[in-house]
């Protein structure tokens, strides 16, 4: 069995047990009710070592919390990577913030800027995934009572010391296990977690735009800034493909 798969499943019962208060209303866990499609895309992408691990902060609604993939916009998993599988529902859902699996019909943009850079730079996900892997640091949506989204920096400190133990010890042994050349946090957070992690280990930490549309920068052209940070930091292989 991929181990990647075993510390993803550590790590879906380590944040099950933690509990979080207001404003957190509402506590989704993609690794539980996604498993299945989670697990198949650490499967059939996550054995290679050697490559650049991108890393984001944590599901968001209409991606992750849908699919159980990583900036998961359902058409991208479904249609470019090839991956479905059986979504049930989080044990409390918000009436805002349904969970409709693959047959969501909303797009989550950071994931369709993602992986659309992902489809446009490389054609194909193998490609793509020979050179990079993609992962969250945090597998936990949190949801306000209004609907909105509640980022994990922004918990109290005492729900983010036990939650942050356990995201770094997940990430920590999926390093071990990838040996990547490169982490690359995509926004400020994941980079700053990812340095945490990887302190005293002599690996390679960067950061990237998150492609998150409440970013003013990100929505001036977000592809060409990932570009150029992306070949900046060495981690990008060659030209772009053309159709």
């Amino acid at each position: 069995m991929n181990r990647l798969v075993e510390v993803s499943r550590a790590l879906r019962d380590d944040v099950e047990a933690l509990c979080f208060g207001a404003p957190v209303s509402h506590v989704y866990n993609p690794l539980a009710y996604a498993w299945e499609p989670h697990r198949r895309y650490l499967q059939r992408f996550g054995e290679r070592r050697g490559r650049v691990v991108l890393l984001g902060m944590n599901p968001g609604p209409f991606g992750m919390a849908q699919t159980g993939v990583p900036f998961g916009d359902v058409g991208f998993v479904r249609d470019w990577m090839g991956i479905a599988g059986p979504v049930a529902a989080p044990r409390a859902v918000h009436p805002s913030r349904p969970v409709e699996g693959f047959a969501c019909t909303r797009s989550e943009v950071s994931g369709s800027r993602l992986w659309g850079w992902a489809k446009a730079r490389f054609g194909a996900p193998e490609a793509f995934f020979a050179e990079f892997f993609v992962l969250n640091y945090c597998p936990l949506a949190f949801l306000e009572a209004s609907g909105r989204n509640r980022t994990p920096d922004k918990l109290p400190r005492h729900e983010r010391a036990p939650l942050f133990e356990a995201c770094d010890r997940a990430l920590s042994s999926a390093l071990d296990l990838l040996q990547p050349r490169l982490v690359v946090g995509v926004g400020d957070f994941a980079f700053r977690r990812a340095q945490a992690v990887t302190s005293g280990r002599g690996l390679p930490v960067g950061m990237m735009l998150h492609p998150s549309p409440a970013s003013p920068r990100a929505n001036r052209g977000w592809e060409a800034i990932a570009e150029q940070q992306l070949s900046a930091l060495g981690a990008l292989p060659g030209p772009r493909v053309t159709p």
